[in-house]
């Protein structure tokens, strides 16, 4: 098992970095422009690791990492990467949905922990539009996961994709799709609702006091914890996966769709993040849970 565990993470984190340096790719050329390596965001984590940090503000700064990377971790290890398979699953037999529910707002919180410590006003800035945001993301994709749970009878996530061996549950249950998917681009940090970290406005958000190997471990257990969040939607709505290629084919497509909407769709302020969130995502989930 601890094995199984540590190569989980080596596959989250090396494909978190990989998607992310296509992200910026893409993100590139659609701007008329051409980015940086695919690779470079894997070989920046790699020598910021080495680097020494140049900005501490004590226990608490460090306890926040902590429970980021704790929070980016847990909540992986506890999602199956493959159904009906004794590899790549962790200690998911040991939890369920409702627990990954829980782990998956550790991350933000431990960030909100760090930085609120520090005391920068960009940083707090950043994290009380990341907080407020949240409240907003959390209602309608905790209500599609109740439907789903409902509608399949159990929490326990491998059943979930079992019981998607004829029909997709985004092809069954289209409106908690929907739902679902409004919050997942939130989650992903990417527009029209990635106002915590707007560079236009308040510079870099929680990130701005980030250094060396602080900077490191915040990038990486991102790309840990974006990995976790596309896993978590290919195993709920698109039947999980049977092989680690068809898991990667899946997550790609759901990523590149999540990418495409950011770079067309232009910035919400956070109460506009907010309103949207609760007006349409939350009651198509509502709706779609009446019908469940």
């Amino acid at each position: 098992m601890f094995l199984d565990i540590i190569f989980m993470v080596l596959l989250a984190y090396s494909f978190g970095f990989l998607y992310y340096g296509l992200y910026r790719n893409i993100s590139a050329r659609v701007h008329g422009r051409y980015g940086p390596s695919i690779a470079q965001s894997f070989y920046d984590s790699i020598k910021l690791f080495l680097k020494d940090k140049t900005t501490s503000f004590g226990w608490m700064f460090y306890g926040g990492f902590i429970i980021m990377a704790t929070g980016a971790i847990t909540t992986l290890i506890f999602i199956p990467f493959l159904k009906n398979s004794t590899h790549l699953i962790g200690v998911s037999q040991y939890g369920n949905l409702i627990l990954v529910l829980y782990l998956m707002v550790l991350g933000p919180l431990g960030n909100a922990i760090g930085i609120g410590s520090s005391g920068n006003p960009f940083g707090v800035m950043g994290i009380t539009r990341g907080l407020t945001r949240l409240m907003g993301l959390e209602l309608p994709f905790y209500i599609a996961s109740i439907g789903i749970m409902v509608a399949n009878n159990t929490a326990d996530i491998n059943q979930i994709m079992i019981n998607q061996a004829q029909t997709y549950n985004a092809i069954s249950h289209p409106l908690l799709f929907i739902g679902a998917f409004i919050s997942f681009l939130g989650f992903m940090g990417k527009s029209p609702f990635d106002v915590v970290g707007a560079p236009q406005e308040v510079y870099s958000g929680p990130a701005t006091e980030f250094s060396g190997k602080f900077f490191a471990l915040a990038i990486s257990q991102s790309a840990i914890f974006s990995f976790a969040k596309l896993l978590l939607m290919v195993n709920l709505f698109f039947g999980g996966a049977n092989s680690l290629i068809e898991l990667i084919i899946k997550t790609f497509i759901l990523f590149l769709v999540a990418v495409f909407v950011g770079n067309v769709y232009g910035r919400f302020t956070t109460i506009q993040s907010v309103e949207f969130l609760i007006r349409v995502p939350t009651i198509i989930a509502l709706v779609g849970l009446f019908f469940i």
